[in-house]
């Protein structure tokens, strides 16, 4: 993490770091030991230890074992800190139906996202079966340009906007499929945008293949976007956009009639 502050004054350093400790721990980083949290958060451990310390006394972290062999966790009081924001969403509430009738018909994983800076934060999710390495809960967050509703939510924005989130995205190859090249990707993306949907494969995981759709707010920009995800050797390509694609896109089209109604 870096030291940036606001030339205003306003910023403070102390709860960006504080902050930075919560989000070291995810899916794949439940429980880190002190050395963890100061690595992955850039922080010195001295300062981590205060921050860790505050948190297991406001509850939010809790620790286990003792010298160099404790390690922390997040608790659910956590929970808290996002119910504001979720409680004032009605998006996950008006679209879970819709997922799930569309699991239901399409017999797989189906999810939707919206667009939190260079990744997609997931908001509501029905799964069928496991298909990742990686399991995928409300919150969790991958890159956007690694991923089918990433790309359908980066083609909604400006190409200002979507140059400036590609350039601040790591760009990692995630597999040997993965598109990093900013130049490949801003082709993607109008590829995308004059289609009207994205299908990713085996870029985010091998393997993995997703066909995503946008859903549009009332005022016509992309609000959320909506998933389909199977597995490469379950389905072929050819499948997933002859079976899926038109269940999907008659979803979000009823997902969107519903949302001129909010």
């Amino acid at each position: 993490m870096s030291d940036t502050s606001d030339a205003s004054g306003d910023f403070v350093q102390s709860l960006a770091r504080g902050l930075a400790v919560i989000r070291a721990f995810d899916a794949e980083h439940p429980e880190l030991s002190l050395s963890d949290v100061a690595r992955r958060t850039a922080i010195p451990r001295a300062a981590a230890r205060r921050f860790l310390r505050t948190l297991e006394t406001l509850g939010y972290v809790r620790a286990h074992g003792n010298g160099t062999a404790r390690s922390f966790a997040l608790t659910p009081h956590v929970l808290e800190l996002g119910f504001s924001y979720l409680s004032a969403l009605t998006l996950p509430e008006l679209v879970q139906p819709h997922l799930e009738a569309l699991s239901r018909a399409v017999d797989e994983s189906v999810s939707a996202a919206v667009l939190d800076g260079t990744d997609i934060v997931y908001v509501a999710r029905v799964p069928t079966r496991r298909i990742m390495s990686v399991r995928i809960t409300i919150g969790t967050r991958f890159p956007a340009y690694a991923t089918s509703m990433g790309r359908v939510l980066l083609a909604g924005l400006s190409d200002d906007e979507a140059d400036a989130a590609l350039e601040a995205s790591a760009r990692r190859s995630l597999t040997p499929l993965t598109k990093t090249d900013t130049g490949a990707l801003r082709e993607e993306l109008a590829h995308v945008r004059a289609q009207g949907w994205a299908l990713v494969d085996g870029e985010l995981e091998s393997g993995l293949r997703s066909v995503a759709a946008p859903v549009h707010g009332r005022d016509g920009s992309i609000a959320a976007a909506v998933n389909v995800s199977t597995s490469a050797t379950r389905d072929t390509v050819e499948h997933v956009l002859e079976a899926y694609l038109p269940r999907l896109l008659e979803t979000t089209a009823a997902i969107e009639r519903e949302l001129r109604l909010v």
